[in-house]
């Protein structure tokens, strides 16, 4: 499956410190035509952060447009993942939540 830029998605998460994956909510933060010649989508984890906080973390304000259903935090936890591994989409983050993540990230790698 191909993603639009600041799409959600759902996809089987991997993580480092468990030899596990979860079937989990994604952001899209690779372009459309970087995921189409690739064959692979740049995608950071959503996450409802119960329990732990990244100093980074960006709350997804407009939780209906990103297709979730609770109030969920953008996590600079990144991953590459084979498009075929996309599960399904969810939706797409607003305006005003894909400006905070340009922000942060940008902030990031300053």
């Amino acid at each position: 499956m191909i993603c639009n830029r600041f799409e959600t998605a759902v996809v089987p998460f991997p993580f480092s410190d468990i030899p596990v994956e979860k079937r989990r909510p994604a952001l899209v933060l690779s372009s459309r035509t970087f995921n189409e010649e690739s064959g692979e989508t740049i995608m950071a984890m959503i996450t409802t952060a119960k329990g732990s906080s990244w100093p980074s973390d960006i709350s997804v304000r407009d939780i209906v447009s990103a297709g979730l259903v609770a109030n969920c935090f953008i996590r600079w936890k990144v991953m590459t993942l084979p498009n075929s591994m996309i599960l399904r989409k969810l939706g797409k983050l607003s305006e005003i939540d894909e400006a905070a993540c340009c922000t942060r990230f940008g902030s990031i790698f300053s």
